[in-house]
């Protein structure tokens, strides 16, 4: 979900109204994409990265995770799962009781899968799972790409058949590195908070004109 500061910038607004618009266009498109019957959703709200940012920004973007993790309840007759990944040890203690909170009163939800990547980065990821392997004694004969993907924060789901890039930016940036190794791409300069349904519609008509052979003829 890229582009927030920039959209912001551009209206001469202080960064911090780039991400609630950001986020009001998050909570649009997850509901669209329940709505039109998609069954995953991973999203890109914070990397391990992001800290480096200033400190009163990343301020700001914890208090709307807060406002979110609040409000979500509010949602929970929308039938959307919502699941975190990433590393929840530097966030505070209040954030990660409402993550988990979240997580399990939509645990049974049957629609969407709400992926929502908070300290996440792709790198990271792998390392921990390498070392979560190397913890659980396996030989090296028996580790596997199945062993590795059990060990990732996504371990039980698909992986990613689309990824979509706002922002004008052409890179995949530390995101779902191993899962993504066979993901159409879809990139466009729309920032993030102009990002709407319309515009998703488009993207996943490109995808389904696409050959995907995975390696094959």
């Amino acid at each position: 979900m890229d582009g927030n500061g920039r959209w912001a910038k551009k209206r001469s607004l202080p960064r911090s109204a780039g991400h609630v618009a950001g986020a009001k266009t998050f909570k649009n498109i997850a509901r669209y994409c329940n709505k039109i019957g998609l069954k995953y959703l991973t999203v890109y709200a914070f990397s391990t990265e992001n800290w480096k940012r200033p400190e009163d920004e990343v301020k700001n973007i914890m208090n709307l995770l807060r406002d979110y993790l609040k409000d979500a309840e509010n949602f929970k007759d929308e039938n959307i799962r919502v699941n975190f990944i990433g590393d929840r040890t530097p966030l505070d203690d209040d954030i990660k009781a409402l993550m988990e909170k979240n997580e399990k009163a939509s645990a049974n939800a049957t629609g969407l899968t709400l992926n929502i990547a908070i300290n996440y980065g792709g790198r990271d990821e792998i390392t921990t799972a390498v070392k979560n392997i190397i913890k659980s004694g396996l030989k090296p004969e028996d580790i596997t790409e199945q062993v590795i993907s059990d060990n990732l924060y996504t371990k039980g789901m698909p992986d990613p058949d689309f990824i979509i890039r706002p922002s004008g930016e052409y890179r995949l940036s530390n995101y779902l590195i191993w899962q993504s190794a066979y993901a159409e791409y879809w990139f466009s300069d729309i920032l993030w908070p102009d990002f709407t349904e319309k515009h998703l519609e488009k993207a996943i008509d490109d995808y389904n004109h696409r050959n995907r052979r995975f390696g094959g003829v």
